[in-house]
């Protein structure tokens, strides 16, 4: 499915990549994957390809709809790439219109290890995200009684929808 030599030459890395270098590892990355090789049952799934000093990288496939919800990735930075299908970035804006971006296959992205974003996959979406440094916790955002609130996940635990606050954004919009 993924050709090792090359995932461990572009895994290898020393110090923090740029928000920039983890978008080309992911490219590099998704070059090497045969998609016709995933497993394409179930609602999808995030599969771990490495996890070293300098980065991590996981490949995703989601046969389902997903969104991630508002996160921050805690002073990690990001690169995606989109190999199959459609996937969204959103980061949080307050007081503004929102921002949301679309990708399909063949085209990447960046985003800086300070934001908040949130990320919405289509069905059939199969992504490569590359983090540096490697995530230590996944911030998730939501509305708690009219509050944001953050809520500290685990790097290999999936994080949901923000619900609340999605919902006050569509009623900010109406």
């Amino acid at each position: 499915m993924i050709d090792e030599a090359l995932l461990q030459s572009v895994a290898a890395a020393e110090g923090p990549l740029s928000p920039e270098q983890c978008a080309e590892k992911a490219r590099l990355v998704a070059a090497s994957v045969d998609s016709a090789a995933l497993d394409r049952a179930g609602v999808g799934d995030a599969m771990l390809l490495w996890r070293n000093e300098s980065s991590e990288a996981w490949l995703n496939t989601w046969r389902e709809p997903r969104d991630t919800g508002y996160h921050d990735h805690d002073g990690s930075c990001v690169g995606v790439h989109v190999l199959e299908g459609v996937a969204s970035n959103e980061p949080l804006v307050i007081g503004g219109p929102r921002r949301i971006s679309t990708y399909g296959a063949g085209e990447s992205f960046s985003f800086p290890g300070s934001g908040i974003h949130r990320m919405d996959h289509e069905p059939g979406a199969v992504t490569i995200h590359v983090y540096s440094p490697p995530l230590r916790v996944i911030g998730h955002y939501d509305l708690v009684d009219g509050a944001l609130q953050r809520r500290a996940f685990s790097p290999d635990e999936p994080t949901g929808p923000s619900g609340a606050l999605n919902d006050a954004f569509s009623e900010r919009a109406s």
